[in-house]
C-alpha cells in the first residue's frame, strides 16, 4: 500500500539551513540589506552600551562634587604662623569650615619663598583635600630666578580663585630718625651698603621692593632674607635691621601702636587704611610697585566641580561681612572671582616679574 507523502507545514525549513538558502536565492539585493540590518543593531547596542559608560564616567566628578568634602581639608600656608599669608589664610579657612560642613585648616610649611609648600600641594592627590595658598611670590617669581623649581606653575596647579591684593609698605624703626623715603635714600647714600632692608626671602615682593627702590633712588641696601615676615618683623623691632617692605595687615597694629613708622607705599596707590603714606612714586621714586597678592590653588587635573564648589565656598567667605571687614581694616582687599580670571592675572604677573628679574639679574643664591 502507498504511504501517502508527509506535507511539511507552511513557513517551515529544512535542518540543513533551508532559510538561509531561501535568503540567498532571493538575490544579493536582500542579502546586503539583512546583513545591514544585522550590522546597525550591533551598532545600536555598541553605542548603548558605550553611552552608558560614558554616563557613568562623566557622573563620577559630578558625585564627587555633590559628596565634596567628606573629610577635612587642608590649606598649605608656605610661611611661619603669625605673617601674612598665615593671617589671611586663617581667617578664609575658618569661614569655609561653616560654608562646607567639613574642618578647613592651615599647614605651616615654610622655606624657599613658597616653594617647598607649593612643591607639597602639587604633589598631592587631586582631590580638593589639598589647597595651597599662595603669594605672588612663589609662582610668578622664583620660577624666573630658582634652577630647579619644585613644581612649574602652570602645569602642576589649578586656579580656584584670587583671594586679596595687599600693598608693600616700607617701615623703619622711630629710633632710625626717618620720617619718609628721601630721608632713608639720604641715609642710604651716606652710609653705602650699611643699611640693613630685610625681607621675607630672596625674591619676594619685600625684595622686589627694596630692588626697585635701588634702581629708582640710585642707592644700595643690604639685603637681610629671612623666612617669612614674623622673624623679619621681630629684629626689625628688636633693632637688628633698620628697614623692610611688608604687607600691610602684618604690620598694620605695630603701626597703630606706635612701634614702626610708615614712609611709603610701594604700590600704584595710596592704601585706604594709610591714607596718609604716600607712595614711592610720589615721593620721586617711579616704578616701585611691588604690591602682593595672595590666591588659592588646587593641585591640577582636580575635577572641575570640586573646584567650582571652592571656588562658591571662597568667594562665600570674601563677601561675608565678618571677613570682608576684617581684611579691609588691616589692609588687605578681597578680591575672589573665577578660576579663569585667577589664570589670565597669574600669566600677566609671570611675565610682569620675569622681566623685573631678568633686568635686575636676581637667582636665588640658597639653592
Amino acid at each position: 500500500m502507498e504511504r501517502p507523502a508527509k506535507v511539511k507545514p507552511a513557513g517551515s525549513r529544512n535542518f540543513d539551513g533551508g532559510k538561509r538558502r531561501a535568503r540567498y536565492a532571493a538575490g544579493p539585493t536582500r542579502v546586503a540589506a539583512a546583513q545591514s540590518e544585522e550590522t546597525v543593531a550591533i551598532n545600536r547596542r555598541m553605542v548603548m552600551v558605550f553611552g552608558a559608560g560614558l554616563m557613568s564616567i562623566g557622573a563620577a566628578p559630578l558625585a564627587q562634587a555633590q559628596d565634596f568634602p567628606t573629610r577635612p581639608v587642608r590649606i598649605v600656608v608656605a610661611f611661619p604662623p603669625g605673617g601674612p599669608t598665615d593671617f589671611v589664610g586663617r581667617l578664609i579657612a575658618d569661614k569655609m569650615t561653616s560654608i562646607l560642613g567639613q574642618r578647613v585648616f592651615i599647614d605651616n610649611k615654610p622655606g624657599a619663598n613658597g616653594t617647598l609648600g607649593g612643591g607639597d600641594v602639587a604633589k598631592s592627590d587631586p582631590d580638593g583635600y589639598s589647597l595651597f595658598l599662595t603669594t605672588s611670590g612663589a609662582v610668578t617669581v622664583s620660577p624666573h630666578m630658582m634652577a630647579k623649581m619644585p613644581f612649574d606653575t602652570f602645569r602642576d596647579f589649578a586656579p580656584v580663585a584670587l583671594v586679596t591684593t595687599v600693598h608693600e609698605v616700607l617701615v623703619v624703626s622711630p629710633k632710625l630718625g626717618v620720617k619718609n623715603v628721601k630721608d632713608l635714600v639720604a641715609l642710604a647714600k651716606q652710609k653705602p651698603g650699611a643699611i640693613t632692608f630685610a625681607s621675607t626671602g630672596v625674591g619676594s615682593p619685600p625684595h622686589l621692593a627694596q630692588l626697585l627702590l635701588d634702581a629708582a633712588a640710585g642707592v644700595t641696601f643690604l639685603h637681610v632674607p629671612y623666612r617669612g615676615a614674623a622673624p623679619a618683623l621681630t629684629d626689625l623691632l628688636g633693632g637688628q635691621v633698620q628697614v623692610i617692605a611688608l604687607d600691610i595687615p602684618v604690620v598694620f597694629s605695630q603701626i597703630q601702636g606706635g612701634n614702626l613708622v610708615p614712609i611709603g607705599i610701594a604700590g600704584d596707590q595710596r592704601d585706604a587704611v594709610l591714607p596718609d603714606v604716600p607712595t614711592l612714586a610720589e615721593q620721586g621714586y617711579p616704578n616701585t610697585d611691588a604690591s602682593n597678592w595672595y590666591a588659592l590653588l588646587a593641585p591640577a587635573k582636580t575635577p572641575k566641580p570640586v573646584i567650582a564648589k571652592l571656588n562658591q565656598a571662597l568667594d562665600a567667605a570674601l563677601t561675608d561681612p565678618a571677613v570682608h571687614d576684617k581684611l579691609v581694616k588691616t589692609g588687605a582687599t578681597p578680591a575672589g572671582g573665577t578660576p579663569e580670571a585667577l589664570d589670565v592675572f597669574m600669566k600677566a604677573q609671570f611675565d610682569k616679574w620675569g622681566r623685573v628679574i631678568k633686568e635686575h639679574g636676581i637667582t636665588d643664591t640658597a639653592q
